[in-house]
C-alpha cells in the first residue's frame, strides 16, 4: 500500500474578503467585469464582488490565490490594473504601509505624510520608482509597493525614511548608494 499522498491532495482551498474602497469597486470589475475576469483567469480563482458591500471574495488555491490577494489589494490600494498584474510575474511582491503608524490618527498630519512621499510634482515618487524599479501607489491612509524582493527593500526603506522625517536628499543619497558596499577596516 502506498503510504504517499500526492501533490494534488496537499493543497489546501481557501478564501479571503478584501475590503476595497467604493471608488474602486469599478475599477476592480472593469469594462463589462473584464478586470474581474482576468484576475479569475490568470490566477485560477473564483472572485465574486459585492458592490453595495465594497466586497472582494476570493476562492482558490496555492500560489496562485496568494497572487489574486495581492492583485486585489494592489488596485483597491490605488494601483492600475495594469500595474497590479505585474504581481502575477515570478518573484513580484506586494507590500503596503500603513501612514498611520508614522502620522497618528490626526488628517492633518495623514495628508503631510502622504505629500512627503509625493514630493513636489510627485518627484519623491518618481524618484523612489527610478531608483529601485518599484511601482508605488500613494492613496489614503497607505503606500502601497510592487517590485522584486531586493528592489522592495530598498523601496520600503526609502518611504520609512520620507514618513519618518527625513529629507528628501538623505532619502536620494539612500538610493544612490544602496548597491554600494562599504567595508571598514
Amino acid at each position: 500500500m502506498n503510504t504517499f499522498k500526492s501533490c494534488a491532495s496537499l493543497l489546501v482551498f481557501m478564501e479571503e474578503i478584501i475590503k476595497v474602497p467604493e471608488e474602486r469597486i469599478g475599477v476592480m470589475i472593469g469594462p463589462k467585469g473584464a478586470i474581474k475576469k482576468k484576475i479569475s483567469k490568470q490566477t485560477k480563482t473564483i472572485i465574486d464582488i459585492d458592490s453595495d458591500l465594497g466586497e472582494v471574495l476570493i476562492q482558490g488555491e496555492g500560489e496562485d490565490f496568494f497572487k489574486a490577494t495581492d492583485i486585489v489589494k494592489a488596485i483597491a490600494r490605488g494601483f492600475s490594473p495594469e500595474r497590479a498584474f505585474n504581481l502575477l510575474k515570478k518573484d513580484y511582491l506586494l507590500k503596503i504601509i500603513d501612514i498611520v503608524n508614522y502620522s497618528g490618527k490626526n488628517s492633518s498630519n495623514q495628508k503631510a505624510k502622504r505629500g512627503r512621499v509625493i514630493g513636489r510634482k510627485g518627484f519623491a515618487r518618481i524618484e523612489i520608482e527610478k531608483k529601485t524599479g518599484a511601482l508605488i501607489s500613494v492613496y489614503g491612509k497607505t503606500v502601497a509597493i510592487i517590485a522584486k524582493p531586493d528592489d522592495l527593500d530598498a523601496a520600503t526603506e526609502a518611504v520609512r525614511m520620507l514618513l519618518g522625517g527625513a529629507k528628501h536628499e538623505t532619502m536620494e543619497y539612500f538610493l544612490d548608494n544602496k548597491d554600494k558596499e562599504i567595508f571598514k577596516l
